[in-house]
């Protein structure tokens, strides 16, 4: 093999782990907002994911069956859509469950665990247990090719595209807005966020819903990639929780390099063993690390 096809190859196989780092990275950044900033440890987050990407097929399907001429521009409003369908679930969620249990991480543990078994169930009775996909824009199909014998998948591109821009997003809103300057008072200091006049309660709520709304922008983003099933949102949900834990709780920018880390690691080494070996050796690096820093990559702050 040419020394030019070997380096085509391992930028393609690179370029595969930043499909994977997008997705990682939308995963973590709304358990980052939810575990690291408000310390409840959210089993269901996965299946927030999973209510996105429906999202997305149902868009499809009835746009396919109702409105075909409006298939090229249905999959930016259905990312819309899936935020605020996956936000105004875990609004619920927060104001039926959630709130009833901060500062007890293992009873938030329990009980959405035991949340995302019955939403699993519901997907199982309203859409059926078979993996669907749906029928994406044909702007979203084929391949980029900069160079011969090098071919970038178009959906990868924009995937990784919507994910700076949510990041950015996250970025401006935790250090450049009021809901910001109160999530970060609340972190800091709750007893005196609460005496200078901040409704933490209505903090928790507006946090927990958002972090489940970009939850659900990553299914929308999946479903470029992958097939939809009741289940696919809790196989991330192990992944999603190490890209928080190694990046630093607290920390965004962790959240970032810890996505971008694992994500390179595992598609690399992919290359070279089988794709359990792959995760194997990315989850002792991980543990390695973890020992050497407990802290995680960045440090953080946590609650008090």
């Amino acid at each position: 093999m040419e020394f030019s096809e070997m380096l085509n190859i391992a930028l393609m196989q690179g370029f595969a782990g930043l499909s994977l780092f997008s997705v990682l990275l939308l995963m973590g950044l709304g358990l980052a907002i939810i575990f690291g900033q408000m310390g409840v440890i959210n089993m269901a987050h996965g299946e927030f994911m999973t209510i996105g990407a429906y999202t997305v097929f149902l868009f499809s399907t009835l746009t396919e069956k109702f409105a075909p001429g409006f298939m090229p521009y249905y999959f930016p409003l259905s990312i819309g859509v899936a935020f605020i369908l996956a936000f105004i679930a875990g609004w619920l969620v927060e104001w039926g469950l959630i709130r009833f249990l901060y500062k007890r991480p293992l009873d938030t543990l329990l009980a959405t665990w035991g949340l995302s078994l019955a939403i699993q169930q519901v997907f199982r009775s309203a859409i059926g247990p078979k993996e669907v996909s749906p029928a994406l824009p044909e702007w979203l199909m084929g391949s980029w090719a900069p160079a011969t014998g090098l071919d970038i998948p178009i959906n990868g591109l924009f995937v990784l595209g919507l994910t700076l821009l949510v990041t950015c997003g996250v970025l401006l809103a935790l250090y450049k807005s009021r809901w910001g300057l109160r999530v970060r008072a609340t972190v800091s200091n709750r007893t005196m966020a609460n005496a200078i006049g901040i409704n933490t309660s209505k903090t928790d709520r507006l946090t927990f819903a958002i972090g489940c709304g970009i939850a659900g922008v990553a299914g929308a983003a999946f479903t470029t990639i992958g097939s939809t099933g009741p289940t696919s949102g809790s196989l991330y949900i192990v992944d999603s929780f190490l890209v928080v834990t190694f990046g630093g709780a607290a920390s965004l920018l962790g959240t970032v390099a810890s996505a971008f880390g694992i994500a390179q690691t595992q598609s690399i080494s992919e290359f070279f063993i089988s794709g359990s070996m792959a995760k194997v050796l990315t989850l002792s690096l991980i543990v390695v690390i973890l020992m050497i820093r407990p802290q995680g990559l960045f440090a953080s702050k946590v609650r008090r």
